[in-house]
């Protein structure tokens, strides 16, 4: 769970920036500016980072400001999960990512798992969706629903490092490798397995 004042300055960053998107009088205009600068200074004081990589990372005002979504799918076979590494943190993760537009969840995450692990998937099951700020992850600026799926593999490639990959490996569920916590924690891996095991669970959901 983040620390409510990162909520509450994220909540005004984004109040500030979806009002800039609709507001027309100029006073009005003036406020909402003020307002994202209280906000984007308290995220720099958070983060300890400045204000310039603040800014950077906010969200378009150029929109109506909505979370991001993340789709990550959990490949289960012989009873142990795919996992990927990342070349950027060094750590592992459920293969996934943003999700592009034109594409529906499943659909991305199928994309996703042949960019990074380089096999063929279909999605079979929605086995969990979180607020990304409500759960266990590193504190984040950015605002996130992520969707995890329940994959399976559809043809008999090998699975191999993507582009921004370095490993792809199987692991059971009581020796998992270090984890990316940016991306996702032990117990989304752990409910992929429950899930599986037992499909006619209902998803999960904050």
């Amino acid at each position: 769970m983040e620390n409510q004042w990162l909520t509450y300055a994220k909540r005004l960053q984004s109040s500030a920036l979806t009002g800039l998107f609709y507001c027309k009088d100029r006073y009005d205009i003036e406020r909402y500016q003020e307002i994202r600068a209280i906000a984007e200074e308290m995220l720099s004081k958070l983060f300890e980072a400045p204000l310039e990589k603040i800014a950077e990372l906010a969200p378009d005002c150029k929109r109506h400001v909505t979370p991001m979504n993340d789709v990550r799918g959990a490949v289960i076979e012989n009873d142990k999960i795919l996992l990927v590494r990342e070349k950027v943190s060094g750590y592992w993760t459920l293969p996934g990512g943003f999700a592009d537009g034109g594409l529906s969840p499943a659909e991305n995450v199928v994309k996703e798992i042949s960019e990074e692990a380089c096999i063929s998937v279909v999605a079979r099951q929605l086995y969990s969706v979180r607020h990304k700020a409500k759960g266990p992850f590193n504190p984040d600026l950015r605002e996130f629903y992520k969707f995890y799926f329940i994959c399976e593999r559809v043809t008999d490639a090998c699975p191999l490092p993507g582009p921004e990959v370095s490993e792809v490996a199987f692991f059971p569920a009581d020796r998992l490798p270090a984890l990316c916590r940016d991306r996702i924690v032990e117990e989304d891996i752990q409910r992929a397995f429950a899930f599986y095991r037992s499909p006619r669970q209902t998803t999960s959901f904050d």
